[in-house]
């Protein structure tokens, strides 16, 4: 799975997460660029990935990951593909 396909259903996930059709992912995107995101919506960013993708993140991975490039860097280690 390249990155541009991981940032496409990424942006699924967060475009029904915050019913908002405008919402365009960056890798330099973070919760303070989307006004709903805060730690409720973060955990059920994170398990919606998780399911989506097939992956699971601990606790420090999580707490790691600072903008939507590195959670897509974070996706791509973890199936196996390397993101490009």
């Amino acid at each position: 799975m390249t990155s541009e396909q991981i940032y496409t259903q990424l942006t699924e996930i967060f475009r029904e997460l915050f019913d908002d059709e405008s919402i365009v992912l960056t890798p330099e995107t973070t919760a303070a660029d989307i006004a709903e995101w805060d730690s409720f919506n973060h955990i059920n960013l994170i398990v919606a990935s998780e399911a989506r993708f097939g992956v699971k993140f601990t606790t420090a991975e999580v707490e790691s990951m600072q903008n939507v490039g590195q959670f897509v860097d974070a996706i791509a280690a973890k199936s196996g593909n390397r993101s490009e």
